[in-house]
């Protein structure tokens, strides 16, 4: 997502911020730049020509002009401009869920992914806010639309409404509001029926269905892909049904990201949440602050410590917390440490969300550094006996030879894992004196002596930093631990890109 523009951006800054002292026509001809990424990325002219408008406004005065780092101080003007349109002027809300049975009306056109958004939806409320969800399937068009939304239901673990055939659209949702009332469920998901464009007949069906359920939340599903006519969807629907919110989905397969930017400038609807893939926990809340620290290639250290706190057990984080401090690190916590990369979206994910490394992760994946990478490095080590695994230094040319044979690699590539496990090895006996690996991971995992978890939000700083530590130098070695990187983690060779980027 934001991947060209992310890309173009960077270049203009990385030139503003190495001038030194900025004239007026310094910052006109990045703005330019700016301009032109913007389009390029099928963000909407008026929006473009907005942004560039108000960013030159606050760009151009002397508390730029005169600042010790202009570079930098016009690259926060543009991130501030950029989360102000991504946002809007109001606070972002949270779903309206609070007065059950609170019904959700799901609303797009056909194709747009809006019933596999809804089983998503569906699962983050049951997870996250322990709601108990009905699903209903007010789609009679589609084939097998309804028994689509009950296999989901059933894979996730929530209940939908039975079907039953040769009702209407309007029968079905009056018998999911009353269900929903009696069973006791605290959200009622509806999806309504797809459609190939703006059709008059559907949309005084879905009116009709809005005017019984009564609905918290409209939400409109729009595929990210169709760019700009995303946001002209999103318009006729809100004018025709009133939308409170948007999802875009497929936007993991969309390096522009224009419709998100256009989005609430043009509709001044907010966007909830986004798809990122076919997977049911592949929806992200759409957070407009993360976001354009994305753009602007600042990384998301919040978003990484999440996934993290998602993906890690308590009881295994304590374990390796305690065996850390002590400065103990075997072959099975280096499989461990390549598991959980994997778990949390493998090294693409984690190096863009890592500040700095967005733009150096394809060629990483070039010279050979990506999951699959990691799936021989766990497959050697799963090679090894319960003793080898334990004490690698046991480990002769002949024992090698058996390890790298049964992993069907070379013993080179065995010999790069051991390289790596000792320097990883050397780091944590370093990390581990005072505590600091310990007190890292208790951070990560918000067991920092509070009551519960603390808002990664408004985390403090230096929480922060302990937490993107533990990710950096903890997960698999991204701050140092393969052989041949850098002090960023970076594959050797590489390394020189971040300073000539």
């Amino acid at each position: 997502m934001f991947e060209s523009l992310s890309d173009r951006l960077g270049g203009v800054f990385d030139r503003l911020t190495k001038q030194g002292a900025l004239s007026e026509a310094d910052v006109d001809a990045a703005l330019r730049e700016v301009r032109t990424a913007l389009l390029e990325a099928d963000v909407s002219l008026a929006v473009a020509r907005d942004f560039v408008k108000a960013v030159k406004a606050k760009a151009t005065g002397q508390a730029v002009t005169k600042s010790v780092t202009p570079g930098q101080q016009v690259v926060k003007i543009v991130h501030d401009e950029l989360v102000r349109v991504l946002a809007g002027d109001e606070p972002p809300e949270d779903l309206k869920i609070d007065n059950p049975p609170s019904a959700i009306l799901m609303v797009g056109l056909q194709g747009s992914g809006k019933t596999t958004t809804t089983a998503k939806l569906a699962k983050r409320l049951k997870e996250r806010n322990g709601k108990r969800v009905l699903l209903a399937s007010l789609d009679t068009n589609r084939p097998a639309a309804m028994e689509q939304l009950q296999i989901l239901a059933g894979q996730i673990g929530v209940d939908s409404l039975p079907i039953v055939k040769g009702e209407t659209a309007v029968q079905i949702a009056k018998r999911a509001k009353t269900q929903a009332a009696m069973g006791g469920y605290d959200v009622l998901f509806l999806d309504t029926a797809g459609r190939l464009h703006i059709d008059e007949v559907l949309m005084d069906e879905v009116q009709a269905v809005r005017d019984i359920a009564q609905p918290r939340e409209v939400l409109l599903v729009v595929d990210g892909l169709t760019g700009q006519d995303a946001v002209n969807v999103a318009a006729e629907f809100d004018g025709k049904v009133g939308i409170t919110g948007v999802v875009l989905t497929r936007m993991d397969g969309d390096g522009r990201g224009g419709a998100a930017l256009s989005m609430r400038a043009v509709t001044g609807k907010p966007i909830r949440f986004v798809g990122l893939g076919e997977k049911m926990d592949a929806l992200e809340t759409f957070e407009a602050e993360r976001v354009a620290g994305r753009i602007l290639g600042m990384g998301d250290i919040v978003a990484l410590v999440e996934k993290a706190r998602e993906t890690f057990e308590a009881e295994q984080a304590e374990r390796m917390a305690r065996r850390f401090s002590k400065g103990l690190f075997n072959m099975n916590d280096l499989r461990s440490q390549l598991e959980q990369m994997l778990k949390m979206g493998g090294m693409q994910s984690i190096m863009g969300m890592l500040p700095g490394m967005g733009g150096v992760a394809k060629a990483a994946e070039k010279a050979g550094f990506d999951d699959r990478m990691l799936k021989r490095q766990i497959a050697l080590i799963q090679s090894m006996t319960k003793r080898e695994r334990a004490n690698p230094d046991m480990l002769q040319v002949s024992r090698k030879k058996r390890i790298a044979k049964g992993a069907g690699m070379e013993v080179s590539e065995l010999n790069k894992l051991l390289k790596q496990h000792q320097q990883m090895a050397e780091m944590m006996k370093k990390m581990g004196k005072g505590g600091m690996m310990k007190n890292a991971i208790k951070q990560m995992m918000g067991k920092g002596g509070g009551d519960g978890m603390p808002d990664l939000k408004n985390m403090d700083p230096a929480q922060l930093e302990a937490a993107s530590k533990a990710m950096q130098q903890g997960m698999g070695g991204l701050g140092g631990g393969f052989p041949g990187m850098g002090k960023m983690g970076l594959p050797s060779g590489l390394s020189g890109l971040m300073k000539k980027k």
